[in-house]
Parts: C-alpha cells; sequence; structure tokens
C-alpha cells in the first residue's frame, strides 16, 4: 500500500524540512511548496496529495486565498487542509477555517499533534 501524499506549503526551509522529516517518521511521503501559486499547481497535478498542510502567511497566494481556491474547484475539493499559523489573533484560524480549512494548529506545533491530526483528517 503506499504511503500518503502530503503537500506541504511553507516558506521558511527549515520548518518546510522540519515537518517533512515529521511526516516521514509517521510514515508518510511528502511534497513541497514555498508558495500558495506552487500548492495550487502541485494539487492540481497528478497524483494529488492525499492532504495539504499549510501556512497561512505564505507568499503570494496566501493559506486563506489557496484553501477557497481548492473548495472551489471540483478537483481538490474534498482533499483535506490543515492550516498551521503564528498568529494568535482569533481571527486568522476563524478566517482559514470559513475559507475550508479542516482544522488549525497554532505554531509551534507538537510534531506528535501534528502528525496525528493529519492521521485524523485521512480517517473521515
Amino acid at each position: 500500500m503506499a504511503q500518503p501524499l502530503v503537500l506541504i506549503v511553507e516558506d521558511d526551509p527549515e520548518t518546510r524540512h522540519f515537518y517533512g522529516e515529521c511526516f516521514a517518521r509517521g510514515g508518510f511521503s511528502t511534497k513541497e511548496a514555498h508558495n500558495g501559486h506552487q500548492a495550487l499547481a502541485m494539487a492540481l497535478a497528478l497524483p494529488p496529495p492525499d492532504v495539504i498542510v499549510t501556512d497561512i502567511a505564505v507568499p503570494g497566494l496566501d493559506g486563506i486565498e489557496l484553501c477557497r481556491r481548492l473548495r472551489a474547484d471540483a478537483r481538490t475539493r474534498s482533499i483535506p487542509v490543515l492550516a498551521i499559523t503564528g498568529y494568535e489573533d482569533r481571527q486568522y484560524p476563524d478566517r482559514i477555517l470559513a475559507a475550508g480549512a479542516d482544522q488549525v494548529l497554532i505554531k509551534p506545533c507538537d510534531p506528535a499533534v501534528l502528525v496525528s491530526e493529519v492521521r485524523r483528517l485521512l480517517s473521515k
């Protein structure tokens, strides 16, 4: 059985690498995007990711607009989205949930929680 594919959308290379390591240890394969435009193109490519983990504050197309576009397209609307943010202000988590994210975690994220949330989203 193939490992589930996680698309990591994060502009900080160290954080992107850290998340990749967490998911690899958790039995996932990963692809990485450094901005929202790249992530949208990768989500539309074949094979699509099984889940998308995105920071809210990424360059170009931010995580909120990325979620809106993913949910507006029949090819990507069913892909679970886990948003991660360093913003503690409730408006950002609320906005990305309204745009279609399935869950929001506040940075810094415990690696075990990050992996377990992705597993939970995939089991729905």
